[in-house]
């Protein structure tokens, strides 16, 4: 029995003296342990590997789920970017039709750009008329 015990095959380093000592001794109580005790030890071992699996469980899951919502994501962003009608190529609308479209129901003057530039040439005179507009206002 105190053949020296061999250390395993994925351990580069020799046994010492103190760990041979220790393994030898956990051997012998294993031998000497007796049945009641033994059956003991295996269901406490079976009931922490038990709960060591259950345990897992959770995190495996909660190891998915951020992937999981990370791709959601991403395709929701995607969907909400994409546009949702094809959009065809128009000609450029006619300007002078916008333009007195635009013209009934605004009561501002037109831009500079966007008026004949006629119009800016007697602005004294288009002073005068508002001054002296004669007619009266119908609401």
């Amino acid at each position: 029995m105190n053949t020296p015990v061999q250390s395993r095959p994925d351990q580069s380093r020799p046994a010492k003296p103190l760990e041979q000592r220790a393994r030898a001794l956990y051997h012998e109580a294993a031998r000497c342990l007796d049945p009641a005790t033994a059956g003991r030890l295996r269901a406490a071992r079976r009931d922490a590997l038990a709960g060591a699996h259950h345990a897992q469980r959770p995190h495996h899951l909660a190891r998915w789920l951020v992937p999981s919502g990370a791709c959601a994501m991403i395709a929701l962003a995607a969907l909400l970017a994409w546009p949702s009608a094809p959009r065809h190529a128009t000609t450029a609308p006619n300007t002078a039709a916008v333009a007195t479209a635009g013209e009934a129901d605004n009561t501002l003057p037109p831009d500079p750009e966007q008026a004949d530039p006629n119009l800016y040439q007697n602005l004294d005179f288009y002073g005068w008329l508002a001054a002296n507009d004669s007619r009266p206002a119908t609401h």
